[in-house]
């Protein structure tokens, strides 16, 4: 036991020992230490607080991406709507000055048309006549071969006109 229990010489040196230790390392090292000790309390509380605060710049950014977000998808909704709309309105366009293309073209073919059945009609019509006079000469000269008949057929005529 005597290894537990120190002799009381040995006690006081110690104790003086520790208190020379203490003495010295107040006046010369704690303030330090303490100082050291309060930075970096102070330098983990100030990386705690610019953490923070840089957590919620994030989220803000991350808030400001998705509105953003959010309105680039808008735009390029409302963009196709337009494109679509304008790609319709020329299609309908192209549509109608085709349509009015093609009742031009008809309305001058039917033009056309009248006015060749109308030619075509007055050359029937003249050849008809020509040939009328000519077959009526004929029959006219075949009949009236003598002078007198002839004769007697144009007074026969002429009383006729003067009936009526």
């Amino acid at each position: 036991m005597d290894l537990v229990t120190p002799e009381l010489g040995t006690f006081i040196w110690m104790l003086l020992s520790f208190g020379i230790v203490l003495l010295i390392l107040a006046k010369y090292a704690w303030k330090p230490i303490l100082n050291a000790l309060k930075e970096r309390e102070q330098s983990i509380k100030d990386a705690l607080s610019s953490a923070e605060r840089a957590k919620e710049e994030m989220s803000e950014l991350q808030a400001d991406n998705e509105r953003i977000l959010q309105e680039a998808r808008k735009e390029r909704a409302a963009m196709l709507k337009e494109a679509k709309e304008m790609g319709s309105k020329l299609v309908s366009e192209a549509k109608q000055k085709a349509t009015l293309e093609a009742d031009k073209v008809i309305e001058s073919a039917r033009i056309n048309i009248e006015g060749e059945k109308s030619a075509a009609l007055n050359e029937i019509k003249a050849q008809v006549a020509i040939l009328s006079v000519e077959i009526a000469e004929k029959i006219l000269r075949q009949q009236f071969a003598d002078d007198q008949q002839q004769k007697d057929y144009f007074k026969k005529l002429m009383d006729e006109v003067k009936l009526n």
